[in-house]
């Protein structure tokens, strides 16, 4: 080795570690990571402390024993899930229920957020984006609420069908098994669909201006312009909100679904979540319902998984 290539060597800057990294963005980003504690403070308490509850799924869970001193009976309460009669069923529900919610619920937004963005009156805008909002501050209560006073013998619904078909009788419109699904879908994208609009509203308004203002120069009217510059630019926002949902695939709202079905309804209406919301808080089975529902959420690891996967290689857009 040369006397220049030791001093060459000597002098060379030495790489940083990973912690060396870590600490110099921790100094140079300190407030940020401040204002990041107390949301890792409650993902800790909240999320990952009571995982350590999920083991009571692989015993036979006695509140007086507690979570150590249960007996270990390892996949019997899979093995009696899968085995179930309703098994079937429920699974089957939750799939339907779920894909034509994704099928109704995921376009509408994004649709929306496209016509709203046409909008050039801005009162007008403000006053269309505050009303389509407002539905998705509603407790869930209050819309069921609402929901059950619509669809009941005395309810609006009814009164409207008797005005074009008198003959028609009256009747509980939830308590028909065929339209409880598409009572469930329609009010879920009446609450939902103007808040879930923001996420594409933001994304559009961040589209340059030139891109438009090169399409009107080449001829193209606003539908080209949604089609060839809108729709491409918010693309990588569809494919990742796409994702998320598709992840979410299995976690159908109990909430909903308990306030709104009854046992007449059962064979149509209950999913996973209801069946474990009856089975662990009613029933008290906790090891079963805690069972059913890890069961649920491995599902949905394995839908993300897989969506993200596909979505990196057709689109390049995907969430790692």
């Amino acid at each position: 080795m040369t006397q220049n290539q030791a001093a060459a060597g000597i002098n060379a800057p030495k790489k940083r570690t990973w912690l060396g990294r870590l600490g110099k963005d921790l100094v140079q980003n300190r407030y940020l990571y401040l204002m990041f504690v107390p949301v890792l403070v409650i993902y800790i308490l909240f999320m990952y402390i009571p995982m350590y509850g999920v083991i009571i799924a692989f015993k036979d869970f006695n509140p007086g024993l507690g979570i150590l001193g249960s007996e270990w009976v390892g996949f019997q309460h899979f093995e009696n899930f899968f085995s179930s009669y309703y098994f079937g069923r429920i699974l089957r529900n939750t799939l339907i229920i779920s894909g034509l919610s994704l099928l109704v619920n995921f376009p509408a937004p994004i649709i929306f957020a496209l016509l709203l963005n046409e909008i050039r009156l801005k009162r007008f805008k403000k006053f269309v984006q505050s009303v389509t909002y407002f539905p998705h501050f509603l407790s869930t209560v209050i819309v069921c609420g609402l929901i059950i006073e619509f669809c009941s013998t005395h309810g609006a619904i009814n009164q409207i069908i008797q005005i074009f078909s008198p003959d028609t009788p009256v009747r509980n419109l939830l308590a028909e098994k065929s339209l409880f699904r598409p009572i469930y879908i329609i009010s879920g994208v009446w609450q939902n669909f103007g808040w879930d609009s923001i996420i594409y509203l933001a994304a559009l308004s961040g589209v340059d201006s030139s891109l438009y203002e090169a399409t009107v120069i080449d001829g193209a009217g606003r539908w080209k312009q949604t089609l060839h510059v809108s729709i491409p630019s918010i693309l990588p926002t569809i494919v990742i909100m796409l994702i998320l949902a598709i992840g979410g695939l299995m976690n159908v709202g109990w909430e909903k679904i308990v306030l709104l079905y009854s046992p007449t309804t059962y064979e149509t209406a209950d999913v996973i979540s209801s069946f474990v919301y009856r089975r662990g808080l009613i029933e008290n089975d906790f090891s079963f319902s805690t069972a059913v529902g890890l069961f649920n959420s491995l599902v949905n690891f394995l839908l993300i998984m897989i969506t993200n996967r596909i979505s990196k290689a057709v689109t390049e857009n995907s969430l790692w």
